[in-house]
């Protein structure tokens, strides 16, 4: 619920009556279990990074090869695409957010930016370029990131899926064996 909240409205604009009113509890017994906003930020961005561990640890029993996982790591944003129409990647927009208020958790928000990189960088690693693994996750991560914003400052869903094929074209080059077709 706040998850949601700090997404759509953001950090800063979303008050605790706001999450005390959408998770139905009266705001003096929210004050229970979280004494600030600050503390029911911290507990979000636990629990995303919980998430995106599982979903990571799921992707590498789910797509055996390094291709598949870097190619359904792009069909994220395509998966995500009426949410990221519309407030733009729920990542990149706490990261942002909490960087523009020098809140003392955007390290915190940083380091699911973090896990992602290592995780890509991995992949990468594992297709053969483990000397260029890091720029590569580096370029993915932050492709990624601009395909989210432009698709919803532009509200372009076409423009979202056409940049996740030609991610999905580009991860195909790295790939061992690669072969260009004819006329590419």
């Amino acid at each position: 619920m706040a998850d949601d909240l700090f997404y759509q409205k953001g950090f800063e604009n979303t008050s605790f009556t706001d999450i005390a009113d959408t998770a139905g509890i009266a705001r003096g017994n929210f004050y229970y279990y979280f004494k600030s906003k600050d503390d029911i930020l911290a507990a979000v961005l636990s629990k995303r990074s919980e998430n995106i561990r599982e979903l990571l640890s799921e992707w590498e029993k789910e797509y055996p090869e390094p291709a598949e996982r870097l190619k359904n790591y792009a069909l994220m944003l395509v998966k995500s695409q009426s949410t990221i129409e519309n407030f733009g990647c729920p990542l990149g927009a706490m990261c942002l957010e909490l960087n523009k208020l020098r809140h003392a958790l955007q390290d915190d928000a940083s380091g699911m930016l973090e896990l992602f990189r290592e995780w890509l960088s991995k992949q990468f690693s594992a297709l053969g370029h483990e000397a260029d693994a890091s720029k590569l996750a580096m370029h993915m991560l932050g492709r990624c990131q601009g395909i989210s914003l432009i698709t919803s400052a532009y509200n372009d869903l076409d423009y979202l899926n056409r940049e996740v094929d030609a991610l999905q074209e580009w991860i195909d080059t790295l790939s061992p064996g690669y072969k260009q077709r004819p006329g590419q």
